[in-house]
């Protein structure tokens, strides 16, 4: 089997987030799944607003951090979202950086883990993400892991610790996310 090139790309940007511990639990087990998987945090890549002058659909982006944004963003082959809930939404700064590109995120399969610190897991984020993305002809997964109660699973150290459920959804949204990727590649390279 291949690699596929995998990017788990986080939401949050605050001072004391979860997300990068759930993003890299989420990229070890992808990792130890087949995929060459990646972490992107967007507190670290730290996008301004979208502020190119020319609608990215054009592909003719003038700053280095879009360019290197897109470059990133192309050479995957799918994609992870690791997001939390924010009023009732994903948050501000993972729509800011989708809306940076278009193209790049075409014929490419993501899966969600969502989460929130109440009992509803991040699923009211996931609705909005899954209609965003597919907007840009990225194919969301049905299969995902929601975490709800966030602060169950993580300790005074940040980490992040899954239990045997979780596990097995991130197994079971791995396992898709395989057969996704397989297909949506043959489909971006036109072997039909």
């Amino acid at each position: 089997m291949s690699m596929y090139k995998l990017k788990v790309i986080t939401s949050t940007v605050r001072p004391g987030r979860k997300g990068p511990a759930i993003a890299k639990w989420i990229t070890e087990a992808a990792n130890s799944h087949g995929f060459e998987a990646e972490m992107i945090d967007l507190g670290e890549l730290n996008l301004p607003l979208m502020n190119e002058p020319v609608h990215p659909a054009l592909k003719q982006y003038e700053h280095d951090y879009t360019k290197q944004w897109s470059a990133k963003i192309e050479e995957a082959d799918a994609f992870i979202f690791v997001t939390a809930e924010y009023d009732y939404s994903y948050p501000a700064p993972l729509k800011n950086a989708i809306e940076y590109l278009v193209h790049e995120w075409a014929y490419k399969p993501s899966g969600i883990v969502s989460y929130s610190i109440g009992p509803f897991a991040g699923v009211r984020a996931v609705m909005s993400l899954k209609t965003d993305l597919l907007s840009l002809k990225n194919v969301t997964l049905a299969e995902m892991v929601n975490i709800p109660q966030l602060n169950q699973f993580v300790d005074e150290d940040n980490n992040f610790m899954a239990d045997e459920r979780l596990d097995k959804n991130a197994k079971i949204m791995f396992d898709q996310l395989v057969r996704w990727t397989k297909g949506m590649k043959a489909i971006r390279e036109d072997k039909f």
